[in-house]
C-alpha cells in the first residue's frame, strides 16, 4: 500500500527514483544513514501507542498510516503498545476494538505491548531516581501541586516536601505501593527545575494513588505512572527508535529526554529512542477529542461508538467508508507540522466516492416512491432487462432487473408545473426510464389533498434499451423499480453530525451546534429484487442517489437497511476544477 507522500516542509517533488518523503521519513533516512556511517545496526522500530478509553478516530487513521507506514518504508517494525496506565477509564472492549480496527485498515503489528506490562520494571526504575535524589514523594494536595507550578511566566515555588529525606520517600513511595494511603494523599514527583520556563519540567508527576482495578493487572497494583513517566521508558524497552507522536508532545520532548537521561546506565539498549512530532488531523464539522466523541455517546446525542455520524473507525466502517479510501486520505493531507491546518471534509468524502466508484456495484432503488402505470403496456407482462453491474469494472459482469407495466420513480422526478430547466417527468414530457423504454406522461391522480399519487404514462416499444430508432433524444434518464418485484426497505441518510465547520471553536456549549438534520430515516423504500439478498457490509450505489453500505440491523430476510455513505456529486473535486 502507498504511505503519506506530501513533503509539505520541505516541498520537495517525488520523482520515479526516490519517493515522495514527509519530514519525518527524512529525518529516519537521515538517522539510518548517520548510523550506518559509524558503523552501527540500521534497524527503524516504530509504534502505535493508542489508550484503550475508547474507540479509534480518523485522527488516529493518520497515525496508524504514519507509523506503520514508515517501518514498511524502511523495512522496520510497528509495534501495537496500548498505553493502560489509568485504570479508571480504560477497558478490555475498548482494547479488543482498537486491535480490529488496525487490522481493519490494513496493518498488523510485529509486537504487541501494554505499558502494563513494564510496571514492575518502572516501579525500579522510579526507585532509583529517589535514590539517585532525582525523585521525591510530595504529600501537597493536586490543588496545591498545581498551584506552586505557577504560570509559564512566572518561576513556580517548591513544595515544603522536595527536600525530604531520600530513605523517607522511599518507605512512603513503597508504602503507596502497598495500598497503606488514599488517593490523593500522595504523589511522586521528579525533582527537576521549578524556575523551567517549560512548565512539564517544573517537577512532573510520576505516579499517582488510584485504588481502582485494572483491566489487566486487577488489583494488583494502586500506584499507577503517568504517560510522560511510562511512555519513554517503554519505549526504551522495546528498542524502538523513532517516537512519532502530535505536536501536543512537543513541549513534553525535553521531559521525555529527561527522564532517559537520567535512566541511562539502566536502559537496555544503548541508543535511546527520539521523540519526533507532526500536526494532529482536525476536519471540518467534526470533533476528534476522545473525550468529546465519549460525551456524545453517554450522552445518547449518537446511538454508539459505531453511529455511522461518528469520526471513528468503527462508525465510518458502518457507514461503508472502505480501508482504502481511508488510507487514501491519509496519503494525500501528508504530514506537517502546521497547527492551523484544518482538512476539509470533503476531502475524505472525495477518497471514499473515487473507491466506490470503482468497486461498487450499481443497483436501482427509489426512496421516495411515485407510482407509475404505463397504460399501453401489456398487462401481466414482465420483461427481464440487463443491467451493468459497474461501468467501471467490466469484470463485474451484468445482472437482471423485471420491468413491468407498473413501477415507482422517485416523486422529485415529477413536476405537474415543470419551470423551464426542469428536464424530468411532467405532462407531456417524454423520458427514458434507465435500461428500459421511452415514456410519456399523460396524466396524473390526485388524492382529497390535491397531492399527486399515480402518474398515467405510455411507453414507445421501439425504444427498449434506451434508444429511439428514429433518432430522437431526451434530456433526462430516470431510475425505477418495478412495483411487483420491489424489495421495501428502510434507507437512513446521514450528513454531519454538526452544522458548523468548526465545532471546537464554538463558544459555550460546543453541543449546541449539533445538527438536529443529520440523520434522516425513510421508510417504505422500493428496491430492486437483487437487494432482497444484500448482506451487512455490503457497497453498492444506488444509480443517481448516492453509494450505500448495507447496515448490519438488516437482521429480517428480504428487509435491508442501507446507510448513505455519500453522495454522488463531488464537492471537492468540483472546487478543485478537477
Amino acid at each position: 500500500m502507498t504511505n503519506a507522500a506530501a513533503n509539505n516542509d520541505r516541498n520537495e517533488t517525488a520523482t520515479a527514483d526516490a519517493p515522495p518523503r514527509d519530514f519525518i521519513r527524512e529525518r529516519v533516512a537521515e538517522d539510518l544513514a548517520a548510523d550506518r556511517a559509524a558503523g552501527r545496526s540500521a534497524a527503524v522500530r516504530t509504534r502505535f501507542p493508542p489508550e484503550p478509553n475508547g474507540h479509534l478516530h480518523i485522527g488516529h487513521a493518520k497515525s496508524i498510516c504514519l507509523n506503520f507506514g514508515i517501518a514498511g518504508d524502511f523495512g522496520g517494525a510497528c509495534n501495537l503498545r496500548f498505553d493502560d496506565t489509568n485504570p479508571l477509564t480504560e477497558e478490555t472492549e475498548y482494547v479488543e476494538a482498537i486491535e480490529r480496527d488496525v487490522r481493519w485498515l490494513g496493518f498488523d503489528w510485529d509486537e504487541l505491548h501494554y505499558a502494563s506490562d513494564y510496571f514492575e520494571q518502572i516501579y525500579d526504575w522510579a526507585v532509583e531516581l529517589i535514590r539517585a535524589g532525582k525523585a521525591y514523594v510530595d504529600s501537597v494536595t493536586a490543588d496545591q501541586v498545581g498551584a506552586l507550578r505557577g504560570l509559564w511566566h512566572e518561576e513556580g515555588k517548591a513544595s515544603p516536601f522536595r527536600d525530604r529525606p531520600v530513605e523517607e520517600s522511599l518507605d512512603l513511595f513503597a508504602r503507596m505501593r502497598r495500598g497503606e494511603f488514599p488517593d490523593g494523599a500522595h504523589v511522586l514527583r521528579a525533582r527537576i527545575d521549578m524556575s523551567s520556563g517549560n512548565m512539564n519540567l517544573r517537577d512532573p508527576v510520576m505516579y499517582r494513588i488510584r485504588h481502582a482495578r485494572h483491566h489487566r493487572t486487577g488489583p494488583a497494583w494502586c500506584v499507577y505512572p503517568t504517560y510522560d513517566w511510562a511512555h519513554g521508558q517503554s519505549d526504551a524497552i522495546e528498542g524502538i527508535t523513532h517516537s512519532i507522536c502530535t505536536l501536543e508532545f512537543e513541549d513534553h520532548r525535553p521531559l521525555y529526554d529527561w527522564y532517559l537521561e537520567q535512566l541511562a546506565g539502566h536502559l537496555p539498549v544503548a541508543a535511546r529512542p527520539q521523540q519526533i512530532e507532526f500536526a494532529r488531523l482536525s476536519i471540518t464539522y467534526t470533533v476528534l477529542s476522545k473525550r468529546k466523541l465519549l460525551e456524545l455517546v453517554r450522552g445518547g446525542y449518537v446511538q454508539g461508538w459505531d453511529d455511522p455520524r461518528m469520526p471513528t473507525l468503527s462508525g465510518l466502517r458502518r457507514r461503508g467508508y472502505t480501508p482504502e479510501a481511508i488510507r487514501d486520505f491519509c496519503d494525500r493531507i501528508g504530514v506537517t507540522k502546521n497547527h492551523e491546518a484544518v482538512v476539509d471534509l470533503a476531502l475524505l468524502e472525495h477518497c471514499l466516492r473515487d473507491d466506490l466508484n470503482r468497486r461498487a456495484e450499481r443497483r436501482m432503488g427509489v426512496l421516495r416512491p411515485l407510482r407509475v402505470v404505463i397504460e399501453n403496456y401489456p398487462e401481466g407482462q414482465v420483461e427481464q432487462l440487463e443491467a451493468v453491474n459497474n461501468p467501471e469494472d467490466a469484470s463485474a459482469g451484468t445482472r437482471q432487473v423485471p420491468f413491468s407495466r407498473v413501477f415507482y420513480i422517485e416523486r422529485e422526478d415529477f413536476l405537474e408545473d415543470a419551470p423551464k430547466g426542469f428536464f424530468r417527468l411532467s405532462p407531456g414530457r417524454e423520458v427514458r426510464l434507465r435500461y428500459a423504454y421511452f415514456v410519456t406522461c399523460v396524466g396524473v391522480t390526485k388524492d382529497e389533498q390535491g397531492e399527486v399519487t399515480e402518474l398515467r404514462c405510455t411507453y414507445d416499444p421501439e425504444t427498449r434499451g434506451g434508444n429511439a430508432p428514429d433518432g430522437r433524444k431526451v434530456k433526462a434518464t430516470l431510475h425505477w423499480v418495478s412495483e411487483a418485484h420491489a424489495v421495501d426497505g428502510e434507507v437512513r441518510l446521514y450528513g454531519s453530525l454538526f452544522s458548523v465547520a468548526e465545532p471546537d471553536a464554538v463558544e459555550g456549549d460546543w453541543k449546541a451546534s449539533l445538527d438536529p438534520a443529520s440523520l434522516e430515516v425513510l421508510h417504505g423504500c422500493k428496491l430492486e429484487p437483487a437487494l432482497a439478498r444484500a448482506t451487512p457490509g455490503e457497497l453498492l450505489q444506488l444509480e443517481r442517489v448516492g453509494y450505500f453500505c448495507v447496515d448490519p440491523d438488516s437482521t429480517a430476510a428480504g428487509k435491508p437497511v442501507l446507510n448513505r455513505s455519500v453522495g454522488l456529486r463531488d464537492a471537492w473535486a468540483k472546487a478543485k476544477g478537477k
